[in-house]
């Protein structure tokens, strides 16, 4: 039988209270601790955090404290890309961030589905979860959400508040909720 990572990795439905799930989770928690315990000039200390946590951050990319996340080797950070204060990134699913991407304040990249028909399934906590993939030089202003599964084109710039629940084209302007295509850029 397979294990609940590997279903978790493949997008099938897993029990996220499986044991070697919450050790991982744990395991994570504690980077993020000391990550989010650094002080301001701590640079050097939040970027050996940051290797150790993520499955690949590019030179010159950064993340403010306090940031969130549940395994952290899912993440992949491309280069001269920052994420602000207060990201929440939900890796259940990979999360692949390009070069040269802004993430505002409050942002959430969020991987993680749950059944919504089957409360049953909800009950015995089964979710599933689907990748995101955010496009070279793309903007997210501040308190965006990106749901599960949705991929965000390069160039991409896309308004504070804005809820993401499809994909977005390159070099487009979306807001709202849910977001939609304002104009080409």
């Amino acid at each position: 039988m397979d294990s609940q990572k590997h279903r978790m990795l493949a997008g099938e439905p897993y029990r996220d209270n499986d044991p070697e799930l919450v050790a991982e989770r744990r395991a994570c928690g504690e980077l993020l601790d000391q990550f989010n315990a650094t002080r301001a000039g701590e640079d050097e200390l939040r970027r050996a955090l940051l290797e150790k946590l993520l499955g690949g951050i590019g030179p010159g990319s950064w993340i403010m404290p306090r940031f969130q996340c549940d395994y952290g080797h899912l993440i992949r950070l491309g280069a001269n890309s920052f994420l602000n204060y207060d990201a929440i990134v939900m890796d259940c699913a990979p999360v692949v961030i390009g070069d040269d991407v802004s993430i505002g304040p409050r942002a959430q990249l969020l991987t993680a589905l749950h059944p919504i028909d089957d409360h049953e399934l909800r009950r015995e906590r089964f979710e599933t979860a689907a990748p995101i993939h955010i496009g070279d030089n793309a903007w997210l202003g501040g308190g965006v959400i990106v749901c599960p599964g949705v991929s965000i084109g390069a160039n991409t710039v896309v308004g504070a508040g804005s809820v993401v629940t499809r994909d977005l084209p390159e070099r487009v302007f979306a807001a709202g909720n849910p977001a939609r295509v304002i104009r080409a850029l």
